[in-house]
This record gives C-alpha cells, sequence and structure tokens, in this order.
C-alpha cells in the first residue's frame, strides 16, 4: 500500500498507544504525513519521531479549548478513548460527563475545525474509531456505550453534510482489541461481576464472538486505512464491525 497516501495529512488522536498508534505507523507507510495527537505528550512525540511525524500534546477533554481551534488536515482518525466500568448508580455524573466530552463532543469539535479545509480542498477523509458499543450495549458501561452511540450518529450526519463536498465519514467497530485499555478493563470487570481476572477475556469480553480472540490494533488500523483512501469515495455513513461476528447475533 505504500504511496497511496502521498501528500496526504492525517491527524491522529490518542495517537500514542494502541489503535492510534496502530493507525499512525500505517497511514504513515502509505505516504501521509502524521501528526500524532495525545494527552502524553512523551508518548505522542516518541511515535511521530518513529515515523517522521508531528507531536501534539492536548488534552482533549479540555472541549472548552477546542471550540476556536482550526485544523488544516486532509485526514481525521477520531480515536482518542477511555473507559470506565461502573454500575449506574454508583457512576461518578463528573465523570461520566468527562467521558462523554472526550469521547463525543471532542470528535465533533474536531470535525468542525477540520470540515472547512477539507470543503476548500474538495477532499477529506473522517474515520471514527467506535466500538461494537456503538452499535450494542453491556453493563457497566453507560458512558462509553453513551458517547459510542452517539458518535455514530455524528458520523452519519457528517457522512451527509460532506458528501457534495467530496468528504467521507465513517465508523469502524471493533470488540475488544488488545490495548492497554482494554488490559486495565480485565482487572475492573473482574471486581464488577466477582469472577476471576482470567475468566473475564473468556466469559465476558468474548462471550458474543464467534471467534474467540482479541482484535489486534494493527487489523483495525489496515481498516481505516482503507477508508482514508481512494478506492473508499463511495463508502460513506456506514460502520464497519470488526467484532468476530458479536452484532451478527
Amino acid at each position: 500500500m505504500g504511496g497511496t497516501l502521498d501528500g496526504r495529512r492525517a491527524l491522529v488522536t490518542g495517537g500514542a498507544s494502541g489503535i492510534g498508534a496502530a493507525c499512525v505507523r500505517a497511514l504513515a507507510a502509505a505516504g501521509a504525513t502524521v501528526t500524532v495527537a495525545d494527552v502524553d505528550g512523551k508518548g505522542a512525540e516518541r511515535i511521530a519521531a518513529e515515523v517522521g511525524g508531528t507531536g501534539w500534546q492536548v488534552d482533549l477533554a479540555d472541549v472548552e479549548a477546542l471550540g476556536e481551534l482550526t485544523l488544516d488536515t486532509d485526514i481525521l482518525v477520531n480515536n482518542a478513548g477511555i473507559q470506565t466500568v461502573r454500575p449506574i448508580e454508583e457512576f461518578d455524573p463528573a465523570r461520566w460527563r468527562f467521558m462523554l466530552d472526550l469521547m463525543l463532543v471532542a470528535p465533533f469539535l474536531l470535525v468542525r475545525a477540520a470540515l472547512p479545509g477539507m470543503y476548500d480542498r474538495g477532499f477529506g477523509r473522517i474515520v471514527n474509531v467506535s466500538s461494537v458499543h456503538g452499535l450494542r450495549a453491556s453493563p457497566y458501561k453507560s458512558a462509553y456505550v453513551a458517547a459510542k452511540h452517539g458518535l455514530e450518529g455524528l458520523s452519519k450526519t457528517t457522512a451527509l453534510e460532506g458528501g457534495p463536498h467530496g468528504v467521507t465519514s465513517n465508523c469502524v467497530n471493533p470488540s475488544y482489541v488488545r490495548t492497554p485499555l482494554v488490559e486495565k478493563q480485565i482487572a475492573d470487570q473482574a471486581r464488577a461481576h466477582g469472577i476471576a481476572e482470567d475468566e473475564v477475556v473468556e466469559k465476558i469480553m468474548l462471550t458474543e464472538s464467534a471467534i474467540k480472540r482479541l482484535v489486534e490494533p494493527e487489523e483495525v488500523a489496515d481498516l481505516v486505512l482503507w477508508l482514508v483512501g481512494d478506492t473508499a469515495g463511495m463508502v460513506t455513513g456506514a460502520s464497519y464491525t470488526m467484532d468476530g461476528g458479536w452484532s451478527a447475533r
């Protein structure tokens, strides 16, 4: 795929680790110049240096600071996210709002900042890293599920508005991916469900999946790479599941 994104500029949020870092590497390998945005500034600089890109330390949960932002990029990958596993009646309201700011309000503000330049150039690719939880719910994840369901709606609306201007917008919807976020969840899920950690992957994470393994970050990045390329110009307003069959039920 090398060279297919020559001359394109890309921005990946949460780009210092996990799915984001895999996307940064895939886009750069295809020729894009990538800005790595992450609250972990050192991590962002490290990944950026690896691919000849630029690091951007930014707290995307500080949504007030994003209101006047202008982004000059051809490709936007909204990936940054966090998880909290709590029953609704025990869920801290401030934490709930924080998660919605990070995973729904911030993507809206970044799309808002990027669209004028994309419209001017007649080209844009927006990929929102959603989740199978953008299409299905699970207990104890009210903030995450609500944010991802909202992201699905934002992505589709962006697709409808952007279509006449050469801008596509899509979601990718993986199930559990082998990332630091998921590894941390294993302990949280064990506590919430009252089972041993070694039972969480099999009994909780993979119970709905026909394929009994975690998704690899590079697999998600490969799908993102296709969606931002020229051959996906008619793919917009879609949600691409990579969930081992979970949402087929």
